[in-house]
């Protein structure tokens, strides 16, 4: 006999987590309360409501959760300019923790004994979705049925249907894409089908958010982004809250063929993984900030982020997002932000973000000792004589002694 009597399932309405209903209703002969996170994907939520009813499910959260999405999990990442592996901006990575989150909360809410989702036991997202289960509640039993149960595809998902009369309206039968796709604010992604070649070119019609940039328009879109302490906070002068930010950013860069990614990325349960990505928005807001910090930021402050920006990222993407070390890298980047405020000019062009001006109240930009014409005495040039012998004495001392490269 089971000892689990409820379990909070992750669940989207399709084929896999519609399974996942029957097959914990019949394996653990316990309740299963779903959860669906509206975090922006792109389609309607509610549906799951009816979907889950159908499965016999009496107690259904399903939550917009996109302002808190983009305010406490996207906004506080793209402070450290994070990129995992010099090219993926974790759309996906970052959207589990949150999930995971109010997975727990839920259980708490419930009193449930478990969690469930639908991860498969390849993928990277069982482990975001526990590691972050297993912070917040230490005790928590979790089920993962990919790594439990013996349905191995989409005909024995479908064939499981069939024998359970679970209605194959309600579990996903319609035109699907060849890719296993997953969305939110932040980013599409898609995964499988012909891209398990990493040779084959994606074909046009796979990619949902934007223009190719040879069919963006010829005539350049120019925007401005205010800061305040290093999240984006208007746009063009008009203040919009996180979320709304975001969706706004998405719908520009799509327009202008801005945010495509095509790469092969290294998965934490240790093999390769090839995907393509769609980040518009995402990809504007990692410019323009830099170009903030630029003005703004003390050199070696700058220099720090950009060192510990590869680890940061790295967490994020393996699943340590409630992690001490995760947190005290925030709080160093935070601290940071401070003067992360101002103003910069964009102009998107056929998949390309250009920045075409920065300015800001804090700017440690001093045009009286940049300048390249007469400075009026503001820097001494023969200061620099000096810094020059000190800053090579070591290597002087090695040459010396016979350490010359010639």
């Amino acid at each position: 006999m089971s000892d689990i009597n409820k379990v909070v399932l992750a669940y989207s309405g399709g084929l896999d987590t519609s399974v996942i209903v029957r097959w914990l209703q019949d394996t653990y002969k316990c309740e299963v309360v779903t959860f669906t996170a509206d975090i922006g994907q792109g389609e309607e939520v509610e549906p799951a409501r009816a979907k889950a009813k159908a499965l016999g499910v009496q107690e259904i959260y399903i939550d917009d959760l996109r302002e808190e999405y983009v305010r406490d999990f996207v906004y506080p990442m793209f402070r450290a300019n994070a990129i995992y592996e010099g090219e993926y901006l974790l759309g996906t990575s970052i959207a589990r923790p949150l999930i995971a989150k109010r997975l727990i909360e839920i259980a708490n809410e419930t009193g449930a004994d478990a969690i469930s989702h639908g991860a498969t036991g390849k993928g990277n997202d069982q482990v975001r979705f526990e590691l972050g289960a297993y912070s917040l509640k230490p005790g928590i039993k979790v089920i993962a049925p990919w790594r439990e149960w013996d349905l191995t595809s989409r005909e024995t998902l479908m064939a499981y249907c069939a024998e359970r009369n679970i209605p194959v309206d309600f579990a996903g039968k319609k035109k699907k894409s060849p890719y296993s796709m997953d969305a939110n604010l932040l980013h599409i992604s898609y995964e499988g089908g012909n891209l398990e070649d990493p040779y084959w070119e994606p074909e046009e019609d796979m990619w949902r958010w934007s223009v190719s940039p040879e069919a963006a328009p010829d005539t350049p879109t120019y925007i401005e982004l205010g800061y305040e302490n290093g999240d984006p906070v208007t746009l063009n002068g008009e203040a919009l809250s996180p979320a709304t930010m975001l969706e706004t950013l998405n719908k520009i860069g799509g327009d202008n063929g801005i945010g495509r990614l095509d790469l092969v990325e290294n998965r934490y349960v240790g093999m390769k993984s090839r995907g393509c990505y769609e980040t518009p928005g995402g990809t504007i807001m990692l410019r323009a900030h830099r170009a903030m910090e630029s003005i703004t930021l003390d050199r070696e402050a700058a220099h720090l982020k950009d060192e510990l920006m590869p680890r940061y990222a790295k967490l994020i993407y393996n699943g340590y997002w409630f992690s001490p070390e995760r947190r005290m890298l925030q709080a160093a980047i935070d601290e940071s932000q401070a003067f992360v405020n101002g103003v910069v000019r964009l102009k998107l062009y056929k998949g390309n973000v250009v920045v075409v001006g920065r300015k800001s109240d804090n700017s440690l930009f001093d045009e009286a000792i940049a300048t390249f014409e007469d400075d009026a005495g503001a820097y001494n040039q023969k200061d620099a004589e000096g810094f020059i012998k000190l800053n090579a004495l070591r290597l002087r001392i090695a040459a010396n002694k016979g350490r010359s490269q010639l």
